[in-house]
């Protein structure tokens, strides 16, 4: 790229030759651009009413779903603006776990917004600065009209999960499915004075397509996907004594190379003898523990697997190391690293261990534990697809209940909260100079995209239905919201549809953060990727001008037709 100096004789190379550069305007509407196109996608799955979306990948494997980060995820995103976009979908998933499509719908919104006043010369600048100070008190606008509740207040919690899964696939079984999360999550919760922490990570969720999504249950322990090593074992103890072990049963290799020569069979008979009495010393220290069950997270010796049998110690093997914490956590026992340092007092607890068989695979379930501090929750539906979504779906939930007990405050759903905010940032934004006056009102509007899109994809009218909850709002029925179910618009608090004040919290942050990145970019610089040696030399590459020539992007990952 070359620019002449004023002299006019020498030009001055700054970039590549084939880099691109977009400047100005045009890289702004080229980003916002990008940005609405990603959530225009997740927009019509928002709310009970939303659609679903089937993703096939590169390898033909078919995802179906209406989780916005599951969705953003599966979809290969290729333009740098839009992958803002999806980054905000993951970080909002991994935080709190539900409000994925919220808060790429609310970006979206904020950046079409912006466009308008773009238009009308105001500087990007101003638009950031009015955003960010509108987004601060959207926050504070919500902590006024949330309500602190109790957090170990079952009715709250069920109805928080209850409300997380009226959007998804499991709407009709979420009654039962709520019951599970809400147990599961109470049961890993740890107190420390009136704070509760969870773990998510403490709930191992394990799903298998078969039966429907009614079989599903919680499990007071942990689920194995594993069989018993050895058919002489037994294959259910009561009252199990468990050792967990991160040793080898197994005979060492030296670690240098060692020739043994043996002239003779007693010589051999001799050896391997010797190799079996370490193997029936290793499994005598179990069996002194007093364990009737092992579980070893590396490899057993076949002759250590005949011992353990012939004492009737239940054995599993390769466990893996997530798998071997939680049953820690479950069980009370001591992961034991070393067969000499295994104790009674190491050992943990459980009232059954036993192989089942689940659909054509055999399991072996852990239950029964006293107050185990890791649970299992075991998935059931009809077929895979089904199965990944219940999966996709109960993830959210557990979430959302670990918000509500981390942050003890929630407000309604179906839009109520960012009516409210919408309306009382329109009376402030009054009292703000110059033209950040319009971006603040520019974001009040955006917030009412999320409302306005629940209508949508309800069938509702848009326009009549948010003038009604607008007036209702001025009113000061701050609970007012849309019911998607009734398809009206009512106070929501009386229909239970409750979400974490957290979440809220996170899309708000999130979107303003992602619009205003993407509004201060007024420069885009595409370097291309290095094509060999130039053109015309002994055997290069033809010159594919753009990004080395990447396919349907035009000229910078640009979806087709999107070129600059």
């Amino acid at each position: 790229m070359a620019a002449q100096t004023p002299k006019g004789n020498m030009p001055v190379v700054v970039l590549k030759d084939d880099a691109s550069q977009v400047k100005g305007r045009e890289a702004q509407k080229n980003n916002i651009a990008a940005a609405k196109i990603i959530a225009e996608i997740v927009h019509t799955s928002l709310g009970p009413k939303g659609m679903d979306k089937m993703l096939v990948d590169s390898l033909g494997d078919v995802t179906i779903t209406n989780d916005g980060a599951t969705i953003l995820k599966e979809i290969d995103v290729q333009h740098p603006a839009a992958k803002m976009l999806v980054e905000i979908s993951k970080t909002t998933d991994n935080e709190v776990g539900d409000g994925t499509t919220s808060a790429v719908v609310l970006a979206g919104a904020l950046l079409e917004h912006a466009e308008t006043l773009v238009l009308q010369d105001v500087h990007p600048t101003i638009i950031v600065d009015g955003y960010r100070k509108a987004g601060r008190k959207a926050k504070e606008f919500l902590d006024q009209i949330a309500d602190n509740v109790s957090p170990t207040d079952n009715g709250i919690l069920l109805k928080i999960a209850k409300t997380s899964m009226q959007t998804k696939l499991v709407r009709k079984d979420s009654e039962q499915l709520a019951d599970m999360i809400v147990k599961a999550v109470k049961a890993v919760a740890e107190q420390s004075g009136d704070k509760f922490t969870v773990d998510i990570d403490d709930i191992k969720v394990e799903k298998k397509a078969g039966g429907s999504i009614k079989d599903s249950k919680i499990i007071q322990g942990i689920v194995l996907d594993k069989e018993i090593v050895h058919s002489g074992m037994p294959k259910k103890i009561t009252e199990g004594k468990i050792a967990l072990l991160n040793a080898a049963l197994e005979i060492n290799k030296t670690e240098t190379d060692a020739k043994i020569n043996i002239s003779n069979p007693q010589q051999m008979k001799a050896f391997l003898d010797e190799e079996n009495k370490m193997l029936k010393t290793m499994v005598d220290k179990v069996i002194g523990s007093g364990a009737n069950v092992v579980l070893c997270q590396k490899g057993i010796d076949d002759m250590a697997q005949h011992y353990l049998s012939k004492a009737g110690i239940l054995a599993v093997r390769r466990v893996k190391e997530s798998d071997l914490s939680k049953l820690a956590k479950a069980t009370g026992a001591r992961i034991v690293t070393n067969l000499d340092d295994l104790f009674e007092r190491d050992l943990g607890s459980a009232s059954s261990i036993q192989e089942k068989k689940v659909e054509e695979d055999k399991w072996v379930f852990v239950e029964g534990c006293k107050h185990p501090k890791s649970v299992t929750l075991l998935l059931r539906a009809g077929s895979q697809r089904v199965v990944d979504e219940v999966e996709r779906s109960v993830h959210d939930s557990l979430m959302v209940v670990r918000d509500v007990m981390e942050l003890p405050s929630v407000v309604a759903g179906g839009g109520a909260p960012e009516t409210f905010a919408a309306t009382k940032i329109r009376s402030w934004a009054k009292s703000l100079q110059g033209r950040e006056q319009l971006a603040a009102e520019k974001f009040a509007e955006a917030l009412e995209a999320i409302p306005l899109a629940l209508s949508e994809n309800a069938g509702m009218d848009p326009i009549d239905t948010l003038t009604h909850l607008r007036a209702k709002q001025i009113k000061g029925e701050k609970w007012t919201g849309i019911d998607v179910m009734k398809g009206k618009v009512g106070n929501l608090k009386s229909t239970d549809i409750i979400e974490p004040l957290a979440v809220k919290h996170q899309i708000v942050s999130a979107a303003t953060e992602a619009a205003c990145m993407i509004l201060r970019i007024d420069d885009v610089i595409a370097t291309a990727k290095s094509a060999g040696p130039p053109p015309g030399a002994e055997g290069g590459m033809p010159d594919m001008g753009g990004m080395g020539g990447m396919p349907g992007m035009g000229g910078m990952g640009m979806p087709p037709g999107m070129g600059m």
